[in-house]
């Protein structure tokens, strides 16, 4: 199946997330260099790009390369944090250049725990702006959440809020912290605590479940998933065995990721688990978070490689 390919278009930001992944090293891409990476991913027949960043808001010629992208038949998406995208008139122009799906990066519906990731008091305003436009031009828009130690207890709750103030959202992305490399380093104290975070997740993939929605869910070992293993980020590469490109606008450069990148730590308790094969582990494995929370479970592996398939 035809995967999507990622394409960092500027690393520059707006905001100063505590936990960032990418931080601004101040590049943006260059026009040239733009449309030699579309029209190889064109060629390869990839199923649409992600527009990305640090804030790709922030690419000054986003428009002309949401309607380049178009134009070579690849279906353009953008992960924003939602802060320019506030400003109607900004929103519109790429929604008329034929931008139809983006993903907000929303941390908490809690002002201050929002404002204290960001760095920016304003942020969930602006956020909630977006999603507004998003709603009134007919953009789908998916929610983003980066899992950590100020928002593991109310995750349920910022999924209610989005729903109950925009009922068109019917996607949610869950990622636990990337703590490797980057701001997180620094802040060593924004690493959640996987029990910290288990019944919230589940409150919420179970709530999203009941109201018809789709979710996944990364670097979350399947022994956290519960009922739920078969919306795991990674166990759904593996099973389908798929891989991704992305364009880092950095030393990496460009990235095939094939299934070797979505593996991550075991512990030794994970030999008795029978979900073994298809569980990443936990990434960044006794250095940022503890092997002592794992433990095997006994769901049957074909159980979870059926609901894989028939998730779609």
């Amino acid at each position: 199946m035809a995967e999507l390919a990622y394409l960092q278009v500027s690393r520059v930001c707006n905001q100063q997330c505590v936990f960032c992944s990418n931080p601004a090293n101040g590049r943006t891409i260059e026009w040239a260099e733009a449309v030699r990476l579309v029209d190889s991913f064109a060629a390869e027949k990839a199923a649409g790009v992600i527009l990305t960043g640090g804030e790709p808001t922030l690419f000054a010629e986003l428009p002309k390369l949401v309607a380049y992208c178009r134009g070579k038949g690849l279906a353009p998406r953008m992960v924003t944090n939602g802060q320019k995208t506030a400003d109607p008139a900004y929103f519109k122009s790429l929604r008329d250049a034929g931008l139809a799906h983006i993903h907000v990066s929303l941390h908490s519906h809690q002002t201050e725990v929002q404002s204290a990731i960001s760095q920016n008091e304003d942020s969930l305003a602006n956020i909630a702006k977006t999603l507004g436009h998003a709603g009134r031009l007919g953009v789908r828009a998916d929610i983003n959440t980066v899992i950590n130690s100020k928002n593991a207890g109310h995750l349920s709750s910022l999924v209610q809020w989005v729903i109950g103030r925009f009922p068109f959202v019917t996607h949610f992305v869950w990622n636990n912290l990337d703590p490797l490399m980057n701001r997180a380093a620094l802040n060593p104290g924004i690493v959640p605590k996987l029990r910290a975070f288990e019944v919230e997740l589940h409150r919420a993939m179970r709530h999203l479940q009941s109201t018809g929605r789709s979710f996944r869910v990364e670097r979350v070992p399947l022994c956290f998933m519960s009922d739920f293993p078969h919306r795991s980020t990674e166990t759904r590469k593996f099973v389908k065995e798929e891989g991704r490109q992305i364009y880092f606008l950095d030393e990496k450069g460009l990235r095939v990721q094939g299934k070797a990148c979505w593996t991550y730590g075991k512990s030794e308790r994970c030999k008795a688990c029978r979900l073994d094969p298809l569980c990443a582990g936990l990434y960044q494995l006794g250095v940022y978070y503890s092997p002592d929370e794992l433990c095997p479970v006994f769901t049957d592996p074909a159980d979870v490689i059926r609901a894989v398939l028939e998730d779609g």
